[in-house]
């Protein structure tokens, strides 16, 4: 392409493109068999939110910091919300484990 004083689109330094690509290590997800079985006794409506922000934060940690906050009294674990449920889990470098899923009001017994 011809621009108005003359040239082509590639002898133009101005016209070059710097593409930046960001690469992040998403975590695994791995379910205990309690949660797994409330999990597939949920209705897909509530069960789905409850997957996704469970891939949302394996892949951005920072992205739900607000709704991540650790136990006390039971180190290492941390509790995500997910409207009215809990979700209970571990982490370490690699691995998300998920080891309880309930509704707000059970999920600290």
């Amino acid at each position: 392409m011809d621009r108005a004083g003359g040239g082509t689109r590639d002898s133009d330094p101005s016209c070059h493109v710097l593409a930046l690509c960001y690469f992040r290590r998403v975590k695994r997800i791995a379910f205990s068999k309690g949660a797994l079985r409330t999990l597939s006794r949920m209705p897909t409506n509530v069960s789905r939110p409850i997957l996704d922000k469970l891939a949302l934060y394996a892949a951005d940690p920072a992205s739900l910091a607000r709704n991540v906050k650790a136990l006390t009294g039971e180190p290492g674990v941390l509790r995500l919300r997910v409207g009215d449920w809990r979700v209970l889990f571990t982490e370490d470098g690699t691995v998300i484990a998920v080891i309880r899923i309930a509704p707000r009001g059970h999920a600290y017994d």
